[in-house]
């Protein structure tokens, strides 16, 4: 990991930071290129859009093909505060997106190093480069504060 990496996850640390004060789960993602260029990024918009698809990792993938013109990322490093849970992942495949950087880990909701593990089936017909824990106590601490807010 570079400092260009730890610039582009602490901008999807502002993105949940966003989110949780808009009352959303604090997850946040980013889209950039392999240099560090930004195409995309957003947070979770559940709530506001009424839409259970609406994580940021979704918003950013579409508003990054939209920006680029194509459905297929492969040039693109995703960041994300939060490990992707399996529509997501598989979002991230079918996308062909070239790395994807998670920070905390999700053992009750994850699907690539928990649950489903979408990557790892047989029937994934892409699997990024994956490096899971890249600034993950900064995200775990503010899921957790923001959970612990709402109980």
């Amino acid at each position: 990991m570079n400092e260009k990496d730890s610039e582009l996850m602490a901008m999807a640390l502002n993105q949940a930071r966003e989110a949780a004060a808009r009352g959303e789960v604090p997850v946040g993602a980013v889209l950039a290129t392999a240099d560090g260029r930004v195409l995309a990024q957003d947070s979770n918009r559940v709530e506001a859009l009424s839409d259970p698809t609406a994580h940021a990792e979704i918003l950013a993938i579409r508003a990054a093909a939209a920006a680029t013109g194509s459905p297929r990322l492969g040039g693109l490093d995703l960041f994300v505060t939060l490990e992707p849970c399996a529509m997501c992942a598989q979002a991230i495949s079918l996308a062909r997106i070239r790395r994807l950087v998670f920070a905390a880990y999700d053992p009750k909701g994850g699907g690539v190093e928990h649950g489903a593990r979408v990557f790892s089936h047989a029937t994934c017909h892409h699997a990024p480069e994956i490096i899971g824990g890249f600034m993950e106590s900064d995200a775990a601490t503010l899921l957790r504060d923001f959970f612990k807010e709402r109980r």
